[in-house]
């Protein structure tokens, strides 16, 4: 295996897999800064206003499989769509717990790391 090859396989076995009511397993990806400047193209200007329908889109961008079967970033507002209506609520909740755990993960290392 390629150098290359090695970092994508490592990168997947390192992506969070989460588990939602309905027994799904969602595989998220990280969303750094070229991610959220894909996500706001994707939304496109108006929506980028629109915190609600933003939220919930940052959610579905986060996600990278369900049941193993890999989904790209959306690229567009009908995409975001599609994995949002994939996910339905009960995946959507999932995502969102992932978030705060994570949010308050880092929120404690930032508290330790002060002490």
């Amino acid at each position: 295996m390629s150098g290359a090859q090695q970092r994508i396989v490592a990168a997947a076995e390192a992506a969070p897999v989460i588990t939602d009511k309905e027994g799904r397993r969602i595989t998220l990806r990280r969303i750094g800064a070229l991610e959220k400047l894909r996500l706001f193209k994707a939304v496109g200007p108006q929506l980028a206003q629109n915190e609600p329908y933003l939220a919930i889109a940052l959610l579905a961008f986060a996600v990278a499989a369900i049941e193993d079967v890999p989904l790209p970033n959306p690229a567009n507002e009908a995409q975001i769509e599609m994995v949002v209506q994939k996910l339905g609520e009960s995946g959507l909740a999932a995502v969102a717990a992932a978030f705060a755990a994570t949010q308050s993960s880092r929120a404690a290392q930032l508290d330790a790391a002060k002490n």
